[in-house]
């Protein structure tokens, strides 16, 4: 996982800036200057440049007078190309969410296939990313990547025979999951480094008082727990992805056996 700055809380929020431009500059619809010298850079450059501060120094980093220093021009040099930061946060998050070209990358063409594959892809991108869950996308700009994401998903998971709203939730149930599974294990790596402790070392400190503790009697279950319980060799995340698709099996099923 990406070794960026940054906390975990919303700090800035999509589509808080002029929306008609910034769709514009996504489909690459707006109208593009006949006069003035001839641009020395494009809008995908800065927007690689933005991405590439963010994964790098944390979300917080990013301004338009970054930017451009990291690009090696002036600041207002940028707003030839866009209108400020908030236009630049959507394009960013456009950016790095393009869905894979790759049909493979969503299973083996099954919808449960699919819905655990954009999950695991959807962990991944917060991985590579961690600055995103420092944006509230609870109103997201849809631009071309979000608009190919979901017309790839909903194409592999319409036999399920649900209803489209259902569908659209079916795909926000798993999201939610991995959002909440990322910030988990950021708040993981945060804590590693303001401490300085690893997990190990963290969970060592504890042991001669937790041995103590078991040994009363006083928590006969927990004392009773495998020793392995607690150990890294389990995959939390894939456990509870497969029971959320379990669930959803079921729900399916059940719908067939309706109609």
């Amino acid at each position: 996982m990406t070794s960026g700055k940054g906390g975990t809380s919303g700090t800035e929020t999509s589509g808080s800036g002029d929306i008609v431009r910034t769709l514009e500059l996504l489909w690459d619809t707006g109208r593009r200057p006949s006069r003035g010298p001839k641009p020395t850079l494009t809008l995908d450059q800065i927007v690689e440049a933005a991405v590439g501060v963010a994964d790098a120094e944390g979300l917080e980093s990013v301004s338009m007078r970054r930017v451009a220093a990291e690009l090696g021009t002036g600041t207002m040099s940028l707003y030839r190309y866009l209108p400020g930061k908030a236009e630049l946060l959507d394009l960013m998050l456009d950016r790095v969410q393009r869905p894979s070209e790759n049909p493979a990358d969503l299973g083996d063409g099954s919808w449960r296939s699919a819905l655990a594959a954009m999950g695991r892809a959807t962990l991944a991108l917060y991985q590579r990313h961690p600055w995103l869950l420092q944006v509230n996308q609870s109103r997201p700009i849809l631009g071309p990547s979000a608009l190919d994401g979901m017309e790839k998903v909903l194409t592999r998971i319409k036999p399920m025979g649900l209803s489209d709203p259902e569908l659209v939730s079916a795909i926000i149930m798993i999201d939610g999951y991995v959002v909440g599974a990322a910030r988990t294990q950021l708040y993981q790596l945060e804590a590693e480094r303001r401490t300085g402790l690893t997990d190990t070392e963290f969970w060592e400190a504890q042991t001669p008082m937790l041995e103590k503790v078991l040994a009363s009697g006083r928590f006969p279950l927990m004392a009773s727990l495998d020793e392995n319980t607690w150990g890294p060799d389990f995959d939390h995340f894939e456990f509870g992805l497969q029971r959320i698709l379990d669930g959803l099996e079921v729900f399916v099923t059940r719908r067939a056996d309706e109609t």
